[in-house]
């Protein structure tokens, strides 16, 4: 069994999940389900937070981007330390760390205009990015410091290779969901993030399908900011206390993300503070506790109907396996059960041994592990890429060095 470190830090940039599974190839030449050991979660420096959300408002210049990569790279190579320490273990004893970094930027191919290409056009690789319609993205934390000061191999920027191939790169949930379900199939699973995403698992992974709902908790998020002068909504006190407006619901509802044919992936651009602070201004006369309400619902409502657009015989599934930190909003988790179709129950990721909170963690120490055994770990089916890859970039750990010197005070750099 190997030892590998997971990292994740999600749109609505509150914190930072550091989690050490076990795992390793299973008969089939697969990872096996990771077994998760411990985890533990902390919070961006706030110097640091309040620069990368300036960012997400194209404020930072290329010097400022650049160094807060680097930046990004020792927050993160700082969260690995941080559970090594607590579990005194030591370089040697983990085999690699997974962590796609912080995204600040991704969009999705223009799927139509892709298969519309010829052979011929499609030689031009120059094009597919120039002007054309293949997706890009951008994380931030670089995976050599991470490297460096953790002394362990890192494998980052996983939806690259995904893009490279036309791919949405996003959401990533899938290929954990396979391994973890594929046995268990046909699966449904549910993440809530500041995005919401639905994966739809078959043993054939030629037949699984994995698109974003839209908002999980980002409008929740800003509108607790804004409107209450706090960073979310705690146990779901402040959406229980107010009353739908049904208007306004309705509003939400008709956003032209929800045309989108599948694969689909959100963005901060789809929901972002713009588009909720349009919201807010729009409906000022509201109560407020009716807004996180209304906000709540709309998840809800956005998750409800995705699931019956777009995933087939839903009879045959009687449960929804739900992670992310929405998990923890219980009146979006009873909002969400009573919109679910057919005979669907609500569960949680505990059921199956790791904890909602940890999931996205544990996924990119699944696919950091995959990466690091060359394994394809993209799921060209849900992402519409048209060839299977090995995603992630990888630091070698300065202990793999080969045919170098050691300097006297090595053993404290890291």
């Amino acid at each position: 069994m190997a030892k590998m470190i997971g990292l994740n830090s999600g749109t609505s940039l509150d914190g930072i999940d550091a989690v050490l599974v076990e795992i390793e190839i299973g008969a089939d030449g697969q990872p096996t389900p990771p077994r998760f050991l411990d985890g533990l979660s902390i919070q961006w420096p706030e110097e640091v937070e309040k620069v990368m959300l300036d960012v997400f408002a194209n404020k930072v210049d290329m010097e400022g981007l650049g160094r807060l990569n680097y930046v990004a790279g020792a927050v993160f190579a700082n969260a690995a330390r941080t559970l090594m320490d607590k579990l005194n273990l030591s370089p040697s004893e983990v085999l690699g760390i997974g962590v796609d970094g912080q995204t600040i930027y991704q969009e999705q191919p223009d799927h139509a205009r892709i298969g519309r290409l010829s052979a011929h056009e499609k030689s031009d690789l120059v094009s597919r990015w120039f002007d054309g319609p293949y997706p890009i993205c951008y994380q931030l934390g670089e995976s050599n410091v991470i490297a460096a000061h953790t002394n362990i191999s890192t494998v980052t920027h996983f939806r690259q290779a995904d893009h490279a191939f036309g791919g949405n790169g996003a959401p990533m949930m899938q290929y954990l969901d396979w391994v973890m379900f594929k046995e268990h199939a046909p699966a449904l699973t549910l993440n809530i993030g500041g995005i919401a995403n639905i994966q739809y698992v078959e043993y054939d992974r030629s037949k699984m399908i994995a698109f974003d709902t839209g908002p999980g908790n980002v409008l929740l998020d800003h509108a607790c900011r804004e409107l209450f002068g706090v960073g979310y909504d705690k146990d779901g006190e402040l959406s229980a206390s107010g009353t739908v407006h049904e208007e306004m619901l309705a509003e939400l509802m008709q956003h032209p993300f929800f045309c989108r044919k599948l694969p689909r992936s959100a963005w901060r651009n789809d929901f972002s503070s713009t588009y909720g602070d349009s919201i807010l201004k729009k409906y000022s006369h509201v109560a407020k506790a009716d807004i996180m309400s209304t906000f709540c619902v709309f998840t809800a409502e956005a998750i409800a109907k995705s699931l019956q657009d777009n995933v087939p015989d839903l009879d045959r599934m009687s449960e929804i396996v739900a992670s992310g930190g929405g998990v923890f909003n219980p009146t979006l988790m009873a909002a969400i059960a009573d919109r679910l179709p057919g005979k669907l129950k609500l569960v949680t990721s505990d059921k199956y041994g790791i904890p909602p909170q940890f999931k996205e963690a544990v996924k990119f120490a699944a696919l950091g592990f995959a990466a690091l055994n060359s394994i394809a770990n993209n799921i060209p089916a849900a992402s519409h890429a048209d060839h299977y890859a090995v995603m992630g970039k990888i630091a070698i750990a300065p202990r793999h060095a080969k045919a170098s010197g050691r300097l006297p005070n090595d053993e404290n750099n890291w």
